[in-house]
């Protein structure tokens, strides 16, 4: 994805992080847009259509995690890749993000060339998933690469991104087991280090939402899609 008019939307309530990370953005080529708490988040989220959402968890008015929910609610920002940049490095609050629909959690402080690192993965990612364009049809089950859609029976529905993604990686091959090793380079990247429930988070999720029947857990192995 090319740097030029790639919008990041930087969602702190630290003057400081905002004017130094977002000065290594800019400096980077990124088209930079800030707020300082959730709910102008949301604002500037619907009116800029960022390809990359920074967001901070402990916030004024509203926090992190909410406007990370009602952010995952907005359709036309279902292919937005949102990151939590928090302080907060425990295990719940990870578990937390996850489960609020974000792809990524970086744990400040964070050297603005990691930063910068992690931030042209995930768009490199972001780029290569709009390049696949495919459907799977799995009985009453379609997902739609293309538009980042998936139908069961006569129900459209759209998925937080790596709940999208993870779908999508075990429903190509019904049947065949994904380790935890295949599912975290193929859906989070070898760049993304990610706590060990994460995964668990997002099936228990597909679970609700798909159907528990589908997913089969490999104990101490993974998991499979089972048609």
């Amino acid at each position: 994805m090319k740097k030029k008019n790639t919008r990041i939307l930087l969602v702190d309530d630290e003057p400081d992080i905002l004017e130094i990370v977002g000065y290594n953005l800019s400096t980077e080529g990124y088209d930079v847009i800030t707020a300082e708490n959730g709910s102008e988040a949301i604002k500037k989220a619907r009116k800029h259509t960022p390809h990359l959402i920074i967001l901070d968890v402990m916030m004024p008015e509203m926090d992190g995690i909410e406007a990370c929910e009602k952010l995952r609610k907005i359709p036309e920002l279902s292919q937005t890749v949102i990151t939590f940049l928090t302080a907060r490095g425990e295990d719940y609050s990870q578990v937390a993000g996850f489960d609020a629909g974000a792809d990524d959690y970086i744990t400040k402080p964070i050297r603005p060339k990691v930063l910068i690192s992690k931030v042209k993965a995930l768009l490199r990612r972001l780029k290569d998933e709009e390049e696949q364009v495919d459907k799977i049809k799995l009985g009453n089950l379609v997902i739609n690469r293309e538009e980042y859609k998936i139908k069961l029976g006569s129900e459209e529905m759209v998925l937080p991104r790596k709940e999208f993604e993870l779908l999508a990686l075990l429903a190509s091959k019904p049947g065949k087991v994904f380790t935890r090793e295949d599912i975290l380079d193929n859906v989070w990247g070898n760049e993304v280090v990610v706590g060990g429930r994460t995964i668990d988070v997002h099936i228990r999720k597909l679970r609700e939402k798909i159907g528990n029947e589908k997913f089969k857990t490999v104990k101490g192995v993974g998991y499979k899609f089972v048609v």
